[in-house]
């Protein structure tokens, strides 16, 4: 167990280093640039695992309560450290917006050397992102604890659709990369967020309803019924999380329309964190 989980402590930092490292040494780019980037790319990476552990789990519980695969347990070990690391990746992209919008005095003030990080940019970083912060801290407190002690070795199969919900992320991160270099107006960018619309509306906004549909197959009642024989703690999960979803998707959906209206931004109207742009909470929000 301890041994799973240090190895995410390691993986994810490490990917991220390494990555932001190569990206300065080997193409020049600047810390900000690396850091959004790499993020980026360790968020598609853990959201490609999971969605392959996902597949790997569903496609072997024929009985979706009794069945269970070795796989469920330990990647949530491993996973679970991603989140903790990913709130501060977070940050690091905050931070560099900033300075895109022309706030250099605000970031040379924030600058980490030996000196530390500004409180007030973390007080403006949890403001502007709470959601996906308290989603975090939700995903390490409450959902870590109930999948590896609540569950009691039952339901592998229900962990494993929602680590399928991980399948829209590498298109919500192509987005932004392609945002952030103003390629909004290219084919590729039109695909991904056509892509990107039935992935998040398929794996998380649909994802729930599916949860409570598979479990009145296998008890053979109504789905109605499911909320009132479902066990609590289940019920209490989805009235936290699906609204989230619901919420970015309704998000991305602006976005999308806003695009598809104006036929995607011009460079003088669309910089890296402007109205075009999809936001770190995986949708689409008009910065202020």
């Amino acid at each position: 167990m301890l041994a799973l989980m240090a190895a995410g402590c390691i993986f994810f930092p490490g990917v991220f280093l390494l990555s932001k490292h190569a990206l300065k040494q080997k193409m020049g780019w600047s810390r900000g640039e690396a850091d959004i980037v790499s993020a980026r790319l360790v968020s598609s990476i853990q959201a490609i695992m999971a969605s392959a552990a996902g597949f790997i789990i569903t496609s072997s519980c024929r009985d979706v309560m009794e069945d269970s695969h070795w796989l469920t347990d330990n990647y949530i070990l491993f996973a679970t450290p991603y989140f903790a690391y990913d709130i501060y990746a977070m940050f690091l992209c905050y931070r560099h917006r900033l300075q895109v919008k022309g706030h250099e005095e605000e970031e040379e003030e924030e600058e980490e050397g030996e000196g530390g990080i500004r409180w007030a940019s973390v007080g403006g970083y949890l403001r502007r992102e709470k959601l996906m912060v308290l989603h975090h801290i939700f995903m390490v407190t409450c959902c870590f604890p109930a999948s590896q002690m609540w569950r009691q070795g039952k339901g592998d199969f229900f962990q494993g659709v929602l680590f399928l919900a991980e399948l829209s992320t590498p298109f919500v991160c192509l987005g932004k990369v392609l945002i952030q270099y103003q390629q909004q107006h290219t084919v590729l960018h039109k695909v991904n967020g056509v892509l990107m619309l039935l992935a998040f509306f398929c794996c998380r906004v649909l994802l729930f309803p599916y949860l409570y549909y598979a479990y009145s197959r296998y008890a053979s009642i109504p789905v109605y019924v499911v909320p009132l024989v479902a066990p609590w703690q289940c019920n209490l999960g989805a009235a936290l999380l699906w609204p989230l979803q619901l919420y970015w998707f309704t998000l991305i959906c602006r976005g999308a329309l806003r695009l598809s209206s104006t036929g995607g931004c011009s460079k003088s109207t669309c910089k890296a964190d402007n109205d075009c742009c999809l936001s770190s909470s995986n949708g689409c929000r008009k910065r202020t």
